[in-house]
């Protein structure tokens, strides 16, 4: 064991709920967007919930389901009822609409960067050359755009190159010039900066990784000394040409597992949000001399990466970048993270504010108020809104027991005098909702 440099195999995985926890908002999420893509398609992006509840099968929902689950979302689904038809439509609200606009912005703001992604990505193979249905996979994780093949391959022709196999009758990508400047990994600037600052032996910080063991990680004194000498192991670049070397000793196998771990930390800080499931990572394997056996590989070494089973009853696997994130919260967060994340938050809101949302909206077209109207639905302050109301009435407070009281089941009245009077009741109902799963294209593995 002392001479040995490989991590022992068959380690136990060990859970990190921060990490649990965030692919449980992202299974809410999935769905959402499902639904949002569906409303988008139709016409004035609304639908009757009759028809909602029959398209909705094709997510695996079941009948009624579909009516149950956009009722949860208040904060990016809207309801109401069809003025000339009188029949109930639903619809996404004005936050959701905002939310989908932000994260285009953001998405075509990067552009830039995820052309640069685009020809790391397409380096890290061993031909420089990818097939096109692959990538369009996972487009969204590398920040991609939907018709990236005419707006990103075909846009720059300096870069990319285009074309059919003859044998599989496939389209592949594949880079034009293989520029020095972009085969420097993410580790390597880690790894200079962590030198600069903290100093140490060359030898110790010159081929390693950043370990951080999820808690309750048990290291024993054999583990230890393993990690250790599998952390100044010499490795080729998961950017350098090895088909000039012998790979059939065991030194040279030893240094393909870990330029395998290498790849696959490259190929995560490529994402916007470093992360992508382990299924898409299976698409470039064989293009990117990466183990069969992914998940048992990735478990070996649960310090550097973290394998989370939920979101889809255990089919899906998500592969995390362990320091990255930080308390389930990326750390470097940019932009069309962001955008992506709130959505989360509308998710996440409580249907409560929905509720006082609607009361101080309708409050101020009914009194003439525009701009308290205008400033709630763009998500503005609700004090700030109650302190307008105050100054409009000459009332003193406005959430005295006398002139506005919210009880338990929602009921809100305001009596100014006999001026106006709002009674409305709102009523939430919960259902718990089968896990759908996700498309057939993320969950197929190609060999």
């Amino acid at each position: 064991m002392s001479q040995s440099t490989s991590i022992p195999r068959n380690q136990q995985r060990i859970r990190d709920h921060g990490y649990d926890d965030y692919m449980e908002v992202e299974k809410k999420i999935r769905k959402v967007m499902k639904f949002q893509e569906l409303l988008l398609t139709q016409p004035n992006s609304m639908i009757a919930i009759s028809r909602l509840d029959m398209l909705a099968r094709r997510f695996g929902f079941k009948q009624y389901e579909a009516g149950k689950f956009i009722l949860k979302f208040p904060h990016v689904f809207e309801v109401f009822e069809h003025p000339v038809q009188r029949i109930l439509y639903c619809r996404l609200t004005r936050k959701s609409l905002l939310q989908i606009e932000q994260e285009k912005l953001a998405l075509l703001a990067q552009l830039p960067q995820a052309v640069t992604r685009l020809r790391k990505l397409l380096l890290l193979s061993n031909t420089g050359r990818l097939r096109l249905e692959h990538v369009r996979i996972a487009r969204k994780d590398f920040g991609l755009p939907d018709d990236f093949e005419f707006s990103v391959v075909l846009k720059y022709p300096k870069y990319f190159r285009l074309f059919d196999a003859k044998e599989t009758r496939n389209k592949y990508i594949e880079v034009v010039e293989r520029d020095p400047r972009l085969t420097v990994c993410a580790v390597e600037n880690v790894r200079e900066r962590e030198y600069r600052e903290k100093g140490g032996e060359e030898e110790n910080v010159r081929f390693s990784f950043r370990v951080n063991f999820p808690p309750g990680f048990k290291i024993g004194k054999y583990y230890k000394i393993a990690v250790w000498k599998w952390q100044r192991l010499p490795y080729w670049l998961p950017y350098e040409d090895i088909s000039g070397y012998d790979l059939r000793s065991l030194e040279a196998q030893k240094r393909m597992e870990k330029r395998a771990v290498a790849t696959i930390h490259e190929l995560l800080s490529l994402t916007v949000e470093k992360k992508i499931t382990l299924e898409r990572i299976a698409h470039f394997r064989l293009a990117m001399d990466l183990p069969k056996k992914l998940k048992d590989f990735l478990l070996q070494h649960q310090g550097i990466f973290y394998i989370s089973t939920r979101g889809n009853q255990g089919k899906l696997h998500t592969v995390f970048l362990r320091e990255a994130y930080r308390k389930g919260e990326l750390i470097e967060p940019n932009e069309l993270y962001l955008a992506r994340r709130r959505l989360a938050e509308l998710v996440l809101l409580s249907p409560r504010k929905v509720i006082v949302d609607r009361r101080l909206i309708n409050y101020g077209k009914q009194g003439g108020d525009d701009e308290i109207a205008d400033y709630v639905e763009n998500g503005g302050d609700h004090s700030a809104a109650r302190e307008t109301v105050r100054e409009d009435l000459g009332e003193e407070s406005l959430d005295s027991d006398d002139d506005c009281s919210i009880d338990s089941d929602g009921d809100c009245s305001i009596d100014t005098d006999g001026d106006c009077s709002i009674d409305t009741e709102y009523t939430h109902k919960e259902a718990n909702n089968d896990d759908v799963t996700d498309d057939a294209e993320d969950t197929r593995v190609t060999e």
